[in-house]
Protein backbone atom coordinates (compact mmCIF):
# COMPACT_ATOMS: atom_id res chain seq x y z
CA UNK A 1 0.00 0.00 0.00
CA UNK A 2 0.97 3.64 -0.95
CA UNK A 3 0.56 6.06 2.05
CA UNK A 4 0.34 10.08 1.75
CA UNK A 5 1.18 12.05 4.76
CA UNK A 6 -0.39 14.90 4.57
CA UNK A 7 1.04 17.21 6.69
CA UNK A 8 4.56 16.88 8.54
CA UNK A 9 6.70 19.59 10.28
CA UNK A 10 9.97 18.20 8.17
CA UNK A 11 11.83 21.34 9.32
CA UNK A 12 11.47 20.70 12.70
CA UNK A 13 15.21 20.94 13.87
CA UNK A 14 14.51 17.30 15.67
CA UNK A 15 14.80 15.76 12.32
CA UNK A 16 17.15 14.82 10.02
CA UNK A 17 14.85 15.15 6.98
CA UNK A 18 17.19 12.64 4.62
CA UNK A 19 16.62 10.21 7.24
CA UNK A 20 12.76 10.93 8.24
CA UNK A 21 11.93 10.59 3.88
CA UNK A 22 14.05 7.30 3.74
CA UNK A 23 12.49 5.56 6.65
CA UNK A 24 8.55 7.09 5.51
CA UNK A 25 9.57 5.35 1.66
CA UNK A 26 10.35 1.74 3.62
CA UNK A 27 7.23 2.03 5.19
CA UNK A 28 5.05 2.79 2.19
CA UNK A 29 5.02 6.57 2.62
CA UNK A 30 6.31 7.94 -0.28
CA UNK A 31 4.25 11.17 -0.49
CA UNK A 32 5.01 13.73 1.69
CA UNK A 33 3.50 17.66 2.97
CA UNK A 34 5.55 19.76 4.58
CA UNK A 35 4.06 22.44 6.70
CA UNK A 36 5.51 25.77 6.86
CA UNK A 37 4.96 27.58 10.23
CA UNK A 38 6.97 30.78 9.64
CA UNK A 39 8.60 33.17 6.72
CA UNK A 40 11.55 32.04 8.14
CA UNK A 41 10.95 28.47 7.21
CA UNK A 42 10.11 29.13 3.42
CA UNK A 43 13.06 28.93 1.57
CA UNK A 44 14.28 25.88 3.26
CA UNK A 45 10.56 24.29 2.26
CA UNK A 46 11.13 24.66 -1.61
CA UNK A 47 15.04 23.73 -1.06
CA UNK A 48 13.68 20.40 0.36
CA UNK A 49 11.15 19.52 -2.23
CA UNK A 50 13.60 20.69 -5.46
CA UNK A 51 15.71 17.72 -3.16
CA UNK A 52 12.84 15.41 -3.60
CA UNK A 53 10.60 16.82 -6.47
CA UNK A 54 8.85 13.00 -6.67
CA UNK A 55 8.10 12.81 -2.48
CA UNK A 56 7.35 16.26 -1.23
CA UNK A 57 5.24 19.05 -1.97
CA UNK A 58 4.76 21.88 0.54
CA UNK A 59 2.58 24.83 1.91
CA UNK A 60 3.89 28.40 2.39
CA UNK A 61 2.40 30.59 5.38
CA UNK A 62 1.91 31.63 8.83
CA UNK A 63 1.17 29.74 11.68
CA UNK A 64 -1.11 31.64 14.32
CA UNK A 65 1.46 31.17 17.17
CA UNK A 66 3.63 33.40 14.39
CA UNK A 67 1.43 35.85 13.58
CA UNK A 68 3.14 38.67 15.61
CA UNK A 69 5.93 38.66 13.69
CA UNK A 70 4.91 39.13 9.75
CA UNK A 71 5.44 42.34 8.30
CA UNK A 72 4.20 43.91 5.03
CA UNK A 73 7.08 42.13 3.08
CA UNK A 74 6.23 39.03 3.93
CA UNK A 75 2.95 39.48 2.64
CA UNK A 76 4.32 40.36 -0.88
CA UNK A 77 7.17 37.45 -0.46
CA UNK A 78 4.07 34.92 0.36
CA UNK A 79 1.59 35.70 -2.60
CA UNK A 80 5.52 34.88 -4.74
CA UNK A 81 6.55 31.73 -2.61
CA UNK A 82 2.69 29.83 -2.80
CA UNK A 83 3.17 30.12 -7.05
CA UNK A 84 6.11 28.56 -7.22
CA UNK A 85 6.53 24.46 -8.17
CA UNK A 86 5.85 22.26 -5.47
CA UNK A 87 3.80 24.63 -3.19
CA UNK A 88 -0.12 22.92 -2.78
CA UNK A 89 -1.23 25.63 -0.17
CA UNK A 90 -1.65 28.34 1.79
CA UNK A 91 -0.84 27.80 5.66
CA UNK A 92 -0.62 26.82 8.16
CA UNK A 93 -3.09 29.43 9.05
CA UNK A 94 -5.96 29.92 11.37
CA UNK A 95 -6.54 30.44 14.70
CA UNK A 96 -5.16 29.45 18.20
CA UNK A 97 -6.64 31.42 21.05
CA UNK A 98 -5.50 29.04 23.50
CA UNK A 99 -2.07 30.44 24.39
CA UNK A 100 -2.26 33.85 22.18
CA UNK A 101 1.50 33.72 21.61
CA UNK A 102 -0.01 36.55 19.30
CA UNK A 103 -2.82 38.82 20.27
CA UNK A 104 -6.04 37.60 19.11
CA UNK A 105 -6.28 40.83 16.87
CA UNK A 106 -3.18 40.25 15.02
CA UNK A 107 -3.88 36.70 14.23
CA UNK A 108 -7.43 37.49 13.04
CA UNK A 109 -5.50 39.67 10.55
CA UNK A 110 -2.97 37.93 9.57
CA UNK A 111 -5.09 34.71 9.30
CA UNK A 112 -7.57 37.14 7.33
CA UNK A 113 -4.57 38.24 4.41
CA UNK A 114 -3.58 34.61 3.82
CA UNK A 115 -7.25 33.81 2.78
CA UNK A 116 -7.03 37.00 0.32
CA UNK A 117 -3.73 35.51 -0.90
CA UNK A 118 -4.93 32.05 -1.56
CA UNK A 119 -7.59 33.03 -3.00
CA UNK A 120 -6.46 35.78 -5.66
CA UNK A 121 -3.92 33.28 -6.29
CA UNK A 122 -6.30 30.10 -6.42
CA UNK A 123 -4.70 27.52 -3.78
CA UNK A 124 -6.38 25.52 -1.14
CA UNK A 125 -6.13 26.75 2.54
CA UNK A 126 -4.28 24.50 5.06
CA UNK A 127 -5.65 25.58 8.21
CA UNK A 128 -5.07 25.25 11.83
CA UNK A 129 -7.71 26.00 15.25
CA UNK A 130 -7.29 25.63 18.71
CA UNK A 131 -10.16 27.17 20.60
CA UNK A 132 -10.90 29.51 18.16
CA UNK A 133 -13.39 27.42 16.49
CA UNK A 134 -16.79 29.93 15.99
CA UNK A 135 -14.21 33.01 14.90
CA UNK A 136 -12.45 30.44 12.45
CA UNK A 137 -15.77 28.84 11.04
CA UNK A 138 -17.08 32.91 10.38
CA UNK A 139 -14.19 34.03 8.55
CA UNK A 140 -14.62 30.93 6.80
CA UNK A 141 -17.92 31.02 5.52
CA UNK A 142 -17.19 34.54 4.52
CA UNK A 143 -14.21 33.31 2.11
CA UNK A 144 -14.70 29.64 1.16
CA UNK A 145 -17.16 30.63 -2.14
CA UNK A 146 -13.56 32.31 -3.31
CA UNK A 147 -11.08 29.35 -2.42
CA UNK A 148 -10.01 26.19 -3.97
CA UNK A 149 -10.94 24.20 -0.81
CA UNK A 150 -8.79 23.56 1.86
CA UNK A 151 -8.26 21.23 5.11
CA UNK A 152 -9.05 21.12 8.62
CA UNK A 153 -5.39 20.35 10.02
CA UNK A 154 -4.78 17.77 12.57
CA UNK A 155 -8.48 17.94 13.09
CA UNK A 156 -9.32 16.82 17.44
CA UNK A 157 -12.86 18.57 17.84
CA UNK A 158 -15.98 16.72 17.97
CA UNK A 159 -19.14 15.86 15.95
CA UNK A 160 -20.94 19.17 15.43
CA UNK A 161 -17.77 20.73 14.76
CA UNK A 162 -16.39 17.88 11.77
CA UNK A 163 -20.08 18.52 10.40
CA UNK A 164 -19.61 22.30 10.50
CA UNK A 165 -16.42 21.93 8.90
CA UNK A 166 -17.59 19.55 5.98
CA UNK A 167 -20.47 21.85 5.37
CA UNK A 168 -17.55 24.00 4.12
CA UNK A 169 -16.38 21.89 1.67
CA UNK A 170 -13.36 20.63 3.76
CA UNK A 171 -11.47 18.05 3.91
CA UNK A 172 -10.32 16.93 7.49
CA UNK A 173 -7.06 15.31 8.74
CA UNK A 174 -6.99 12.56 11.09
CA UNK A 175 -3.92 12.14 12.68
CA UNK A 176 -2.62 9.94 15.36
CA UNK A 177 -4.87 12.06 17.77
CA UNK A 178 -7.21 8.87 17.34
CA UNK A 179 -5.06 6.77 19.57
CA UNK A 180 -5.28 8.85 22.57
CA UNK A 181 -7.45 6.43 24.93
CA UNK A 182 -8.38 9.85 26.83
CA UNK A 183 -7.89 12.59 24.61
CA UNK A 184 -9.34 11.26 21.62
CA UNK A 185 -12.37 10.20 22.49
CA UNK A 186 -14.42 13.19 21.19
CA UNK A 187 -12.37 12.15 17.69
CA UNK A 188 -12.92 8.66 17.53
CA UNK A 189 -16.69 9.85 17.80
CA UNK A 190 -16.35 12.68 14.92
CA UNK A 191 -14.78 10.46 12.59
CA UNK A 192 -17.82 8.12 12.28
CA UNK A 193 -19.29 11.54 10.76
CA UNK A 194 -16.30 12.17 8.38
CA UNK A 195 -17.15 10.63 4.29
CA UNK A 196 -13.82 8.37 3.06
CA UNK A 197 -13.98 11.15 -0.11
CA UNK A 198 -13.37 13.68 2.90
CA UNK A 199 -11.05 12.00 4.92
CA UNK A 200 -7.28 12.28 5.05
CA UNK A 201 -4.29 10.91 7.34
CA UNK A 202 -1.63 12.77 8.06
CA UNK A 203 1.02 12.69 11.27
CA UNK A 204 1.71 16.28 12.34
CA UNK A 205 5.34 14.82 13.24
CA UNK A 206 7.17 15.12 15.37
CA UNK A 207 3.74 16.18 17.47
CA UNK A 208 1.58 13.36 18.29
CA UNK A 209 2.99 9.95 18.14
CA UNK A 210 0.19 7.29 18.78
CA UNK A 211 0.03 6.05 21.78
CA UNK A 212 -1.13 2.60 20.82
CA UNK A 213 2.13 2.18 19.11
CA UNK A 214 5.03 0.00 20.72
CA UNK A 215 7.78 0.82 21.58
CA UNK A 216 7.48 4.40 22.07
CA UNK A 217 9.39 6.63 20.10
CA UNK A 218 10.84 9.89 20.74
CA UNK A 219 9.69 11.93 17.76
CA UNK A 220 6.74 10.78 15.75
CA UNK A 221 7.50 10.59 11.97
CA UNK A 222 6.21 9.80 8.65
CA UNK A 223 6.56 6.75 8.87
CA UNK A 224 4.49 5.55 11.64
CA UNK A 225 1.08 6.84 9.38
CA UNK A 226 0.27 2.87 8.66
CA UNK A 227 -0.19 2.17 12.14
CA UNK A 228 -2.70 5.05 12.48
CA UNK A 229 -3.95 4.19 9.38
CA UNK A 230 -4.72 0.19 10.96
CA UNK A 231 -5.98 2.11 14.40
CA UNK A 232 -8.18 4.49 12.76
CA UNK A 233 -9.37 1.62 10.34
CA UNK A 234 -10.57 -0.44 13.28
CA UNK A 235 -12.25 2.23 14.88
CA UNK A 236 -14.46 2.79 11.61
CA UNK A 237 -14.43 -1.40 10.72
CA UNK A 238 -13.32 -0.17 7.48
CA UNK A 239 -9.97 -1.90 5.71
CA UNK A 240 -6.76 -0.74 5.96
CA UNK A 241 -5.92 -1.02 2.16
CA UNK A 242 -9.69 1.03 1.53
CA UNK A 243 -9.10 3.42 4.00
CA UNK A 244 -5.22 4.29 2.23
CA UNK A 245 -6.14 4.10 -1.39
CA UNK A 246 -9.12 6.55 0.08
CA UNK A 247 -6.84 9.01 2.03
CA UNK A 248 -4.14 9.14 -0.84
CA UNK A 249 -7.02 9.85 -3.29
CA UNK A 250 -8.33 12.89 -1.35
CA UNK A 251 -4.88 14.50 -0.63
CA UNK A 252 -4.20 14.22 -4.19
CA UNK A 253 -7.07 15.57 -4.79
CA UNK A 254 -7.23 18.52 -2.20
CA UNK A 255 -3.61 19.70 -3.41
CA UNK A 256 -4.13 19.39 -7.04
CA UNK A 257 -1.44 16.74 -7.84
CA UNK A 258 -1.71 13.84 -10.05
CA UNK A 259 -1.71 10.06 -7.88
CA UNK A 260 0.98 8.63 -10.43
Amino acid sequence: MRYFDAGVNLLDKRFDADEVIRRASEAGVDKLCIITTHPNEWDAAFALYSKYPTQCCYTIGVHPHNAKDVNAEDYARLRELAQQEGCVAVGECGLDFNRNFSPQSVQLAVFEAQLEIAASINLPVYLHERDAFDEQVALLTQYMPRLKGGIAHCFTGNSEQVKQYLSLGLYIGITGWVCDEKRGEDLRDAVKHIPLNRLVLETDAPYLFPKTLRPRKRNNEPAFLPHIANQLGEYLQVETDKLCMSSYANSCELFFLSPT
